[in-house]
């Protein structure tokens, strides 16, 4: 796969991960803890699980061909776990 498919694929689940984070966030703990329905977290919380440690291996991945020193590349990982953050990481560094 070429670097600039690498990327482009890490920008989707960058965007992927942040949603799913504001939608956990936003919605399915809403639903759990106020509404008593836990149905939601589970489901969106595997998906965005899932999406959270393909973000991270993404980073590790790009890390050297894109030339991140260590500070960005920490920059990037704590990002993901703000709630926008995946989505300044996309515009700042991709």
């Amino acid at each position: 796969m070429s670097l600039e498919n690498q990327v482009k694929t890490f920008k989707w689940i960058s965007i992927f991960e942040g949603v799913s984070f504001l939608v956990l966030l936003l919605i399915a703990m809403p639903l759990k803890y106020i509404w008593d329905a836990p149905q939601m977290v589970q489901t969106v919380g595997m998906a965005h699980g899932i999406l959270f440690v393909a973000y991270i291996l993404g980073a590790l991945l790009l890390f050297k061909p894109l030339g991140w020193n260590l500070k960005t590349l920490m920059i990037i990982c704590v990002s993901s776990v703000l709630p926008l953050g995946p989505f300044y990481v996309e515009k700042k560094y991709l």
